[in-house]
């Protein structure tokens, strides 16, 4: 092989991985706004398909929701005893509650709860829709005259967003619960002080960009693994046994979002 056939190789290979990205991207995008235009469909919501949906609502949030809510209140209950004893050896004190509560529920708890989620959830539901794509489930759907896209993958898209924009704001208010009890303990004393600060941190902007955050980070979630599932080639899907490049996107979406954000909190 000389190195003219080695460039021309090296840049097909090049090409062929831009173009296979740019293709992942667009089926991302695409799933997202057939979600949309189906969730603002009153069909979706009747017989069959209203109850596959309240279904997958149940199977996405229920199971889960006792263990990742005893997992936030530990994981805020560390975290904010760490910042407090480090705040308070080098006195600062003052600014530990701010904190803790800028860092566990502006920051820290949406994000572990869309990865929750995402491992939890919508990342095994995408294997589930290679696994029927690959037994033909989806053609023979279609042949009984039903939508594979709003039979199969709706349902599992609107309960991995429920699942979480639910674990987000339960997660959010263990985590003001346990942040107080760590910091004042069994008392209502510091409850005007803590409210106050509470006011102070979520200003009208922060609240919008808090908000923003989590319905993008759940979409991002619920949407990103699932399009991979069901809209990659399947030649590629049996050599490979699964599609890391959706992986990829998800985590590239998460970082973006939460630069953002980051960007829209304190710049």
């Amino acid at each position: 092989m000389n190195l003219s056939q080695a460039t021309w190789g090296f840049a097909e290979r090049v090409w062929e991985g831009a173009l296979e990205t740019a293709m992942g991207w667009w089926r991302s995008v695409y799933l997202g706004a057939v979600v949309l235009v189906l969730l603002l469909s009153p069909s979706s919501y009747l017989g069959v398909s209203r109850a596959r949906m309240a279904y997958q609502l149940y199977v996405q949030t229920g199971p889960v929701l006792l263990g990742f809510t005893a997992l936030a209140a530990l994981l805020c209950a560390v975290i904010t005893r760490i910042v407090v004893v480090t705040a308070l050896s080098y006195g600062l004190s003052r600014y530990a509650l701010e904190m803790v509560v800028r860092v566990l529920v502006l920051e820290l708890i949406p994000l572990t709860a869309c990865l929750f989620v995402a491992m939890r959830c919508t990342i095994p539901n995408g294997s589930q829709l290679v696994q029927l794509r690959l037994r033909g489930h989806g053609e023979a759907l279609q042949r009984r005259g039903i939508d594979p896209v709003r039979s199969e993958l709706l349902p599992r898209a609107v309960g991995g967003l429920f699942a979480c924009l639910t674990l987000a704001a339960l997660s959010c208010v263990v985590a003001l619960i346990t942040v107080y009890l760590s910091v004042y303990g069994f008392t209502l004393a510091g409850l005007p002080a803590y409210t106050r600060l509470f006011g102070q941190v979520f200003s009208p902007g922060v609240t919008l960009v808090f908000a923003l955050k989590t319905l993008f980070f759940s979409l991002a979630v619920a949407l990103i693994p699932l399009a991979s599932g069901w809209y990659s080639p399947l030649p590629r899907l049996r050599r490979e046994g699964r599609e890391l490049g959706g992986l990829a996107r998800m985590f590239a979406v998460l970082l973006i979002i939460e630069i953002l954000s980051l960007m829209g909190n304190y710049y």
